[in-house]
């Protein structure tokens, strides 16, 4: 059985479509599936929906947080109560093609246990969220060591490659890159980024900056790696400035006016705070690790017809 994990925030006016879209799809390639709504704090009328989804379709499950827990603990509750033999993530939007699911299905058929969903195209996109999105791929890329340029949350597992995802003890997952980093016999399947036709994006230029910041973080250590970077850079620079400045004292010639030493300060005085600061976000992930504190909390559960 194919589950169907579909995180959902805010999304009322897409829970109905979502299901009979996806349903018809699956039923029609006669793949049997299930699937796993979870809603993430949503502050408008989300889990009504999702009730009454799965009031009307034994095929929907659906989880309701006690409080926003964010997109990735969302994916990682639904691969936890999801039951069937392969697992698909999927958002709410429809911007991932459930028609690409069937073909997902098939090559987990042939024997593959990850179906990485890669963008042909990005839809419509502000050329500086592009551009902003390129960088952060660019360094998760070299923290993962495989090409993430393409990568989307769109992906469809085997059972022991999610058992594996879920037994990973971090509190700050990143399943985009997890889910690449666990390795498994994988392959590719393209697809188009389609437009929402319902609701708003809830992705703001401010929490695309978080989620990007809190990921890397979480992921890899180049920032650590550039403030060394930085710090060698400005001691190279200093031994040149020394050394000029002393040929000029032997030579006779005092330095002229105070402009370079001011300049070095804030220089300097900046490259320390921005340090501090980058160090401090990597402190506060460890303090936020050794808490403990679980992923995320179900207030309530709904199966079939049947609320828990």
């Amino acid at each position: 059985m194919l589950s169907v994990v579909i995180p959902a925030y805010n999304e009322e006016k897409m829970i109905q479509k979502t299901t009979s879209v996806t349903g018809s799809i699956l039923q029609k390639a006669k793949i049997p599936y299930e699937l796993v709504f979870v809603n993430d704090g949503s502050r408008d009328h989300t889990w009504a929906e999702i009730e009454n989804a799965a009031k009307k379709d034994g095929h929907v499950t659906g989880i309701h947080f006690s409080r926003n827990f964010g997109k990735e603990s969302a994916i990682f509750a639904g691969l936890a109560n999801a039951s069937g033999d392969c697992i698909a993530v999927m958002d709410c939007d429809l911007q991932h093609p459930p028609e690409t699911l069937v073909e997902m299905y098939r090559l987990w058929e042939q024997g593959y246990e990850v179906i990485e969903g890669v963008k042909r195209s990005r839809g419509k996109e502000s050329a500086l969220h592009k551009a902003s999105a390129g960088l952060f791929y660019k360094i998760m890329s070299s923290a993962v060591k495989i090409d993430m340029s393409r990568a989307s949350d769109f992906k469809l597992m085997d059972r022991k490659v999610v058992d594996a995802l879920l037994e990973m003890p971090e509190r700050n997952a990143f399943f985009r890159a997890l889910s690449s980093w666990v390795g498994f016999c994988s392959t590719s399947v393209e697809f188009d980024v389609q437009e929402r036709t319902e609701g708003e994006s809830k992705w703001s230029t401010w929490s695309l900056v978080k989620y990007a910041v809190r990921n890397i973080v979480g992921f890899s250590t180049v920032p650590l790696q550039m403030v060394t970077l930085a710090g060698g850079v400005m001691l190279l620079f200093g031994i040149i400035l020394g050394i000029q400045s002393l040929i000029k004292y032997f030579l006779g010639h005092a330095v002229e006016g105070f402009t370079t030493v001011i300049l070095l300060i804030l220089i300097i005085g900046s490259l320390i705070m921005i340090s501090l600061g980058i160090i401090g976000i990597y402190i506060s992930k460890i303090y936020e690790e050794v808490k403990n504190r679980p992923r995320y909390i179900i207030s309530k559960k709904i199966h079939g017809k049947k609320e828990c």
